[in-house]
């Protein structure tokens, strides 16, 4: 088979244009540096593909598809494009006794079009956690080291918050915080009377004009997209600077397919399939950056072998594809009555949460180790498909009794949602399967996966915690509704949080980790990994904020690297 090579050679390649891409390529060509950038699904044009002011009755079915396939699941068709927990075409792989669920984005910029936008630092302590209660590892370096970047990123894309001095919780650069909604009034009120802190949540979300885009209109779609840039994604902030430069050239439908190694052991070129035209195409550069996402990019690395490299690229250690993690997660809500006589109001905000519950329980001795922050939510959300399927289920009626009551009910629910930190174990990592491919013929993964003891634990913590909020603030708890064997505690499912970090861990030593504290591979050079892969634990802070600081700091320093001539050539 013929393979065409593109006849420019690059200084940079980047693989993957969402959080960590995007930002790669905006410091990068801002750096004077030309750039690839490869993003395996097509072209983003927020005009055409952002649904935030689509209304259900615009949609066939409601927006759930034929029969109701995509009826309360996290992809109907009102969320931003192209995410999905499956792609036709493109199938992973759970080993028996596991299950672990990707979900994936084929779209410019990646899952930050639909992300919860919910910016929060690591603590000092999350950096050296070993160090701290003996589990796991230390990363390579501190909160200090990272103290910097993170003030780079919320001074760029605008983050809102507060100062509240949480040792659990760092205080960032932030813009004013919207509003507490009703709710979220009630919940402050039982978090006040049992000491659990409850504050203003720190989101990625404009509440005023900054940096040329403008404020929230508070239409709290936040999910389906922002037509004007008001919340952050990477295809509208990071990648149209990088744009404006001239120095960045962006290639959509390239599906990476292996790095290629020269005889120095650097790698020279990408192999990938132009899914257009189905050739396979090598793209050049001096030095690449893989930021396709924490487990597809342990599948590039793994995927790509050469006599150098027999068991992957940067995989000289054997950790490439383990430690994987995910954020522990527990669901419940609460019933309150006192909403029912809530005159009818539009909630206005922003699509999330205006407040939320750091970790409260840093300074005392729990059933298990490290924590968990609580996100919570409700009131009078845009209706969808199902929204009333459990109300239906208990009040047994048709007609005009049952219109009554869904009003009479709407708005009266507010969830919990816990998000806690997984200590990494042996029973969860990815690997190439032995038999399966994808429609290109690239080998995929295969997913194993096992909660711990310390997990369930977690769990269990987070339902009776969120039990004594709810009664505290007058409502009728509401357990989550999968516990069952398989989910002690309602605890989610492997992948379901969409926080996966870990496959390419950093650290000081290419014994034991594929990058060092820069991202840069410990086996070759020229060679960066800067999403959640490089992660080395997986605090209770969703990992976004973190990837963009990492990112920032890896770039900071491949363009002082390539200044002094140390990369490729």
């Amino acid at each position: 088979m013929q393979v065409r090579r593109t006849p420019k050679t690059y200084d940079v390649c980047i693989i993957g244009s969402g959080a960590s891409g995007g930002t790669a390529a905006k410091v990068l060509t801002e750096a004077g540096l030309t750039v690839a950038l490869l993003e395996a699904g097509p072209p983003l044009v927020p005009e055409r593909d952002y649904k935030e002011h689509v209304w259900p009755y615009d949609l066939p079915h409601r927006g759930v598809g034929v029969g109701g396939r995509a009826r309360h699941d996290l992809n109907d068709e009102f969320l931003a494009p192209n995410g999905a927990w499956e792609i036709e075409g493109e199938p992973y792989v759970s080993a028996p006794g596991s299950k672990f669920r990707w979900f994936r984005s084929r779209i410019v910029g990646g899952r930050t079009n639909h992300w919860g936008r919910i910016a929060l630092r690591m603590a000092p302590v999350d950096f050296k956690v070993r160090s701290h209660d003996g589990m796991g590892d230390d990363w390579p370096l501190s909160y200090d080291d990272v103290a910097p970047y993170y003030d780079k990123v919320e001074s760029y894309i605008g983050v809102f918050g507060t100062k509240e001095n949480i040792p659990s919780a760092p205080d960032g650069i932030f813009l004013p915080p919207p509003k507490p909604r009703c709710t979220e009034t009630i919940i402050k009120k039982a978090c006040d009377k049992l000491s659990v802190l409850c504050v203003p949540s720190r989101l990625a979300i404009l509440t005023q004009p900054h940096n040329g885009r403008a404020a929230c209109h508070y239409c709290a779609q936040c999910g389906r997209g922002c037509v004007t840039a008001s919340n952050f994604s990477s295809s509208q902030v990071m990648i149209p600077p990088a744009e404006k430069t001239g120095r960045l050239t962006l290639i959509t439908g390239a599906m990476a397919r292996e790095l290629v190694v020269g005889k120095d052991g650097k790698v020279t070129a990408v192999s990938y399939i132009d899914k257009g035209t189905k050739e396979e195409r090598r793209l050049h550069a001096r030095a690449f950056i893989v930021a396709a996402s924490a487990c597809e990019s342990a599948r590039l690395l793994l995927n790509s072998k050469s006599t150098l490299f027999p068991n992957g690229l940067a995989n000289s250690s054997g950790v490439v594809g383990r430690y994987l993690m995910d954020t522990v997660g527990s669901d419940a809500g609460g019933y309150f009555p006192q909403l029912e006589r809530m005159p009818a109001h539009n909630h206005d905000g922003v699509g999330g949460m205006h407040m939320y519950l750091p970790w409260w329980k840093f300074d005392r001795k729990n059933e298990f180790l490290r924590g968990y922050h609580t996100e919570f939510g409700g009131g009078r959300g845009m209706p969808g498909v199902g929204d009333f399927d459990d109300l239906c289920d208990e009040f047994e009626s048709y007609g005009v009794s049952l219109k009554k009551e869904c009003k009479k009910k709407y708005g009266t629910y507010i969830g919990f949602a816990g998000r806690g930190e997984m200590i990494p174990n042996e029973n969860c990592y990815c690997e190439i399967d032995p038999s399966a491919v994808d429609q290109w013929g690239i080998p995929v993964l295969r997913f194993h996966w096992k909660w711990s003891d310390n997990e369930i634990k977690m769990a269990k913590d987070m339902q009776e915690s969120y039990r004594a909020i709810v009664e505290a603030g007058g409502g009728v708890f509401i357990p989550s509704a999968s516990q069952d064997a398989a989910h002690p505690y309602g605890i989610a499912d492997g992948g379901v949080i969409i926080h996966e970090v870990g496959t390419a861990r950093m650290g000081p030593s290419a014994a034991t980790s594929a990058v060092n504290q820069y991202c840069q591979a410990h086996d070759v050079n020229n060679l960066f990994v800067t999403d959640g892969a490089c992660f080395v634990t997986n605090a209770d802070k969703n990992p976004t904020l973190t990837i963009m600081a990492l990112t920032w700091r890896a770039c900071d320093y491949l363009a002082d690297q390539a200044k002094k001539g140390n990369l490729g050539d």
